[in-house]
């Protein structure tokens, strides 16, 4: 991981983690019905190649033909028609910080995004509304051949790589959200790491919604060639917003033969965004990767990575953490799907629900035949806080392998006023006392994960819970 973690923990400590929205200037802004001229007009703003642009348009008639999910709620309050749908600010893509206007750059300066690059990281991405404005990659992993780039030029410059690699494990057919983000992508990274190249500084994405009923859709694709590694950051963040706004980004991991990928997903969107997360990795003989994600913002999320263990020996390991404190939905999960023998994978799942809020977590485990000596083990925990808050856990397992074994373990505890009162009793603050609750149940996460990411999610719940009543 990185200290780059540790710079969000002191970048937290402030009530409101970037104030409110700022108008930044924008050269195009597209808004409207969304139609087969919205699409082509983004593809053409963008100069894309036609092999782009028929991607558009093909999942744009999968979006149209396509139903709502049935395990959605709360979308109904955005309306998409209603929303940019493509806003590019009004600043070349810099090389340097301050060659960004002061309004944009004070929002990843308060992030301590700047610093934290210039110590820590190997590269990085800054998106701002739907376009990459900041990008830059060490002169040393350019000599190694390490590609790191923004998706739009990526598709331009490497158009056979990407076009390997572009909505192939997550196609737009798979649910209506991610026919729509086929169809009106924009931003996000490329990664391409070469055989045998193992990186030691992480890379880093990091994208701000800044403008309310705006919508970001946002491409990324890390590719960690034969015995490749690294690690790789993802974190997004918001302004203050007077109305929603709706995030429906997605990542694409490939891990080729004996590579290995970390991934780090840190969601502290503000409560005015309504969250859509598509992840997906595959997971090619011998390759390992790893999944470890912190929800916290977002009036609604829904996040579900998934691994699909292709090769023999593959294995993956999916932690995640997520609370929903006020009339917040966190729905979120896991999926681990075990093509080969010999394969292996590991689910914990954390939530808390306090002050009205609800969590949700929908898992699952699948073994196909010829899957042979699999394991899959998967642990959900759930820590209510009051009565006026839910919980619910949906797991589903497959399994078609007879020598597969595979687990599943769920709780759900509640806090009871005979705990609260106890330790209220002995001097704690009734807030105080909640955080040690949710740091407790927490422990034999923040214990396996990351340090930075354990100090991050610690200092998270204790000012979510304290008089100050969130970051967001």
């Amino acid at each position: 991981m990185s200290n780059q973690l540790s710079g969000e923990v002191e970048a937290l400590e402030t009530r409101d983690l970037l104030g409110y929205a700022a108008p930044a200037k924008k050269a195009v802004e597209i808004r409207g019905r969304i139609s087969r001229s919205l699409v082509e007009e983004i593809s053409r703003i963008k100069g894309e190649p036609e092999w782009m642009r028929r991607l558009r348009l093909r999942s744009l008639e999968f979006f149209e033909k396509l139903p709502m999910p049935n395990w959605v709620y709360g979308i109904d309050e955005i309306d998409l028609d209603s929303l940019t749908l493509y806003a590019k600010p009004d600043v070349p893509r810099a090389s340097s910080w301050e060659e960004l206007p002061e309004s944009i750059r004070r929002y990843y300066e308060k992030l301590k995004i700047p610093e934290i690059e210039a110590k820590f990281l190997g590269g990085i991405v800054a998106q701002y509304e739907s376009e990459a404005i900041y990008a830059g990659v060490k002169e040393k992993l350019r000599k190694l051949g390490v590609i790191a780039l923004p998706m739009d030029e990526a598709v331009k410059k490497y158009p056979d790589l990407v076009k390997r690699y572009f909505m192939r494990i997550y196609p737009p057919a798979e649910h209506k959200f991610a026919a729509l983000h086929g169809a009106l992508w924009s931003g996000g990274i490329f990664v391409y790491v070469p055989p045998g190249v193992k990186i030691q500084e992480p890379l880093e994405s990091f994208f701000i919604i800044g403008t309310p009923e705006e919508g970001q859709f946002e491409h990324s694709i890390i590719v960690a060639d034969e015995g490749a590694s690294l690690q790789f950051i993802e974190g997004c963040a918001a302004p203050i917003l007077k109305k929603n706004s709706f995030h429906d980004g997605m990542v694409e991991v490939y891990a080729h033969r004996n590579a290995r990928i970390s991934f780090t997903s840190l969601q502290n969107w503000g409560k005015d965004i309504i969250d859509f997360g598509n992840k997906r990795a595959i997971a090619e003989e011998g390759a390992f990767v790893e999944w470890v994600s912190g929800s916290i913002g977002a009036k609604i999320s829904y996040v579900y990575p998934a691994t699909i263990l292709k090769g023999r020996r593959a294995s993956t390991s999916i932690t995640n953490v997520s609370l929903a404190k006020g009339p917040y939905i966190k729905d979120g999960g896991a999926k681990a799907i075990h093509v080969a023998p010999d394969t292996r994978s590991r689910i914990i799942s954390k939530s808390i629900s306090a002050e009205g809020g609800l969590t949700v977590y929908r898992g699952l485990i699948r073994v196909l035949r010829g899957a042979s000596n699999a394991m899959a083990v998967s642990q959900c925990d759930s820590l209510i806080l009051d009565d006026r808050s839910r919980s619910y856990t949906y797991p589903h397992t497959q399994v078609d392998e007879p020598t597969a074994s595979v687990t599943h373990e769920a709780t759900a505890g509640r806090l009871s006023e005979e705990q609260l009162f106890y330790m209220t009793s002995r001097g704690l603050g009734e807030n105080e006392a909640k955080s040690l609750v949710v740091l407790g149940f927490l422990s034999d996460v923040l214990k396996n994960i990351p340090l930075e990411l354990a100090s991050l999610l610690r200092k998270v719940i204790q000012i979510e819970f304290s008089e100050l009543g969130g970051v967001g």
